[in-house]
């Protein structure tokens, strides 16, 4: 046993030493530039103030301990460290060079570690001008978010708190906090922000201060190296400009867009800003925008005096806003744009012409030239709804700087789900947090009780399904499901409802022209398929038809990621689906085995048989759907909140 410690003590201590050497070299041979602010300088030399570096700047912090111990060869700065291993591990390191450090501190579930010796050993060393360094947001996170502890210990003891940002060639780790590791023969910089003062009067505030003096810092430092990747990515688009021009006219020749709202797209409008307080939201296509239509409800019932603007990418979406919006007393304060593509020219005609108070995107919408804009011109921004596919990440992982740079120009960001959070986080994102879906939130969709009588007394005594938010080459299986169910169903329907209704008429023509319901053609006794190419009406299929497969979920080209679950499921309807469903794990999820998962034509048309063969079945499949698809009512009231209040932010 003895032996076996000896030789974990010499294993520890060359670890140690190679760790420690590693960090002298390549912070050493770093040629680094340090921007003090003038109130700091003082402080940081003998005056003595909390130094404070976010958790994953915290390898760089013997930079800045070097150039104060060079300017006050008597200071002996200190850092604060947890007591557990990894804060045994960084005394060691730092041990040989002139830095102590207090170990001790207080857990988020409030468990002592050493706490009240600490503090005082703190206060002393305080009193005596000794800078002390700590990480707000560790030892343990969440990344970038500011503990209580260094709050109460500056206005316990008066002294100011230096917000600190640091950069350099690095790797980042892969921890909770992706911490930087520091790569030799590069360039650095420390950027040491304005002083900030902890009182009884402004504690409340203080971790919100802090936060922002420590993200700025942390983005001044790393300026010049995410200001490239941004410049870069501004160039190019401005140089594909007519490339993208001619795009849009190809969007506009197969329907895509809209011939008298084209040149929206490059940020021009004929119509005039309202005047009064404007917040814009954006949401590409129809999924967004039906999940945002809740959340603009409660922003409109919250100020009567605002209004909201409201960006699609998507003919589709636009025609859903106005369908919407048409008969509410609400809809006059909405008004529509097509967003303009991300090209730096085309973004600041948009803004400069709306100058909105507050905006927010939606889920992945994440365009760099645009958040870059809104950030000169003062727009607060959220990203709501807050979604990242794991294709989507590695995408972003190729250019961390300007996703980093991108992510930070958030005020905040809510994320639809845990898993979404830690990949934005990965990526740099900072004030995040989990407020859940607003797609689970979103009401029931809506039915016209006409149109629904009549639609329940077309379908009445034949067996029918639905095949909904279809794509393109899912229907030759569903085709193949079908034929194999009317074998022993002859008199069956199968409606099919496109994803994009444009592609109604070739379905139809593959299908012997089968009756299309956009063309005002409705099914007969001897009809097979009915192609239901309109827009807005799936509250409607949904209800008259409560055997539902969702699309987009069969393997195949360019399918992925399935669709809402939760709309069907609300209205009680049964539910299967291919194996598909990365861009809805949570909806999903949620759902359980309410849900059937089928891997091809043959296990689908088997699911359906079942259902049709006994419809009692059917409806407790729905019924299980149905109580397991209760959404959070108070969701968009919540986001609405947040949003007002960034109207708010000076």
């Amino acid at each position: 046993m003895l032996k076996r410690l000896t030789a974990a003590g010499v294993a520890r201590k060359a670890a140690i030493g190679l760790l420690r050497s590693y960090l002298r070299l390549a912070i050493g041979t770093t040629r680094w530039t340090f921007d003090i602010h003038p109130d700091a300088h003082p402080l940081l030399t003998g005056q003595g103030a909390l130094v404070a570096f976010w958790h994953e700047a915290l390898a760089l912090t013997p930079a800045l301990l070097w150039w104060s111990t060079s300017r006050n060869p008597a200071l002996r700065p200190h850092v604060l460290i947890s007591r557990n291993r990894d804060g045994r591990l960084i005394a060691d390191v730092i041990a040989p060079w002139g830095a102590g450090t207090v170990a001790g501190s207080t857990d988020r579930k409030g468990k002592d570690k050493g706490g009240a010796a600490a503090l005082r050993q703190l206060l002393a060393l305080l009193r005596t001008g000794t800078p002390i360094v700590i990480t707000p947001d560790g030892p343990r996170g969440p990344r970038r978010q500011v503990e209580q502890g260094v709050i109460g210990l500056s206005r316990l003891s008066g002294a100011p708190i230096v917000p600190v940002g640091g950069w350099c060639a690095n790797r980042r780790l892969g921890g909770w906090d992706r911490m930087m590791l520091p790569l030799p023969f590069g360039r650095g910089r420390i950027v040491c922000g304005a002083p900030i003062t902890v009182t009884r009067a402004n504690q409340d505030t203080a971790p919100a201060r802090l936060a922002a003096g420590l993200d700025a810092a942390m983005h001044a430092a790393a300026r010049n190296r995410a200001g490239a990747a941004q410049r870069l990515w501004a160039a190019l688009a401005t140089l594909l400009a007519p490339a993208l021009t001619l795009l849009l006219h190809r969007r506009l020749a197969r329907g895509k867009e809209i011939r008298g709202r084209l040149r929206e797209r490059m940020g021009l409008t004929p119509r005039p800003r309202p005047p009064g307080k404007l917040i814009w939201l954006h949401a590409a296509s129809v999924g967004e925008t039906q999940s945002i239509l809740p959340v603009i409800a409660r922003l409109l019932a919250r100020d009567d005096t605002l209004r909201v603007l409201v960006t699609t990418a998507t003919v589709t979406a636009a025609t859903l806003l106005d369908q919407r919006l048409a008969a509410t007393r609400e809809g006059a304060r909405v008004l529509h744009q097509f967003v303009p593509l991300d090209v730096p020219r085309w973004v600041g005609r948009f803004l400069r012409h709306w100058r909105p108070d507050a905006a927010a995107l939606t889920e992945s919408e994440l365009w760099p030239n645009l958040v870059e804009a809104c950030h000169r011109a003062g727009i607060p921004l959220a990203l709501l709804n807050a979604r990242l596919s794991d294709r989507a990440r590695a995408g972003w992982s190729r250019v961390p700087g300007l996703a980093d740079r991108m992510l930070g120009r958030f005020a905040w960001i809510a994320a639809r789900s845990t898993l979404d959070a830690t990949r934005l986080r990965a990526l740099g994102a900072a004030r995040i947090g989990v407020e859940g879906d607003l797609k689970g939130a979103a009401p029931p969709l809506p039915a016209d009780p006409v149109a629904l009588a009549r639609l329940r007394g077309l379908l009445a005594d034949r067996p029918v399904w639905l095949a909904a938010a279809t794509h393109e080459g899912e229907e030759e299986q569903i085709v193949r499901a079908a034929r194999q169910i009317r074998a022993r169903h002859p008199g069956l329907l199968t409606l099919i409802v496109p994803r994009h209704p444009e592609r109604g008429p070739a379905i139809a023509a593959s299908l012997d022209h089968a009756p299309r319901r956009a063309a005002g053609r409705e099914p007969g006794p001897d009809d097979a398929f009915w192609i239901c190419d309109t827009l807005g009406e799936l509250g409607l299929f949904y209800r008259a038809v409560p055997i539902v497969f969702i699309g987009n979920s069969l393997p195949g080209p360019g399918r992925r990621g399935g669709h809402n679950p939760l709309e069907p499921a609300r209205v009680g309807a049964a539910l299967a689906t291919g194996p598909l469903t990365g861009n809805f794990l949570d909806a999903f999820a949620r759902l359980g085995e309410a849900v059937r998962t089928v891997p091809d034509a043959d296990a689908l048309a088997e699911w359906v048989e079942t259902m049709l063969a006994d419809p009692t079945r059917a409806v407790a499949a729905g019924q299980r759907a149905q109580a397991a698809s209760q959404a959070d009512a108070t969701l968009p009231d919540r986001l609405a909140a947040r949003l007002l209040a960034l109207m708010d932010v000076p």
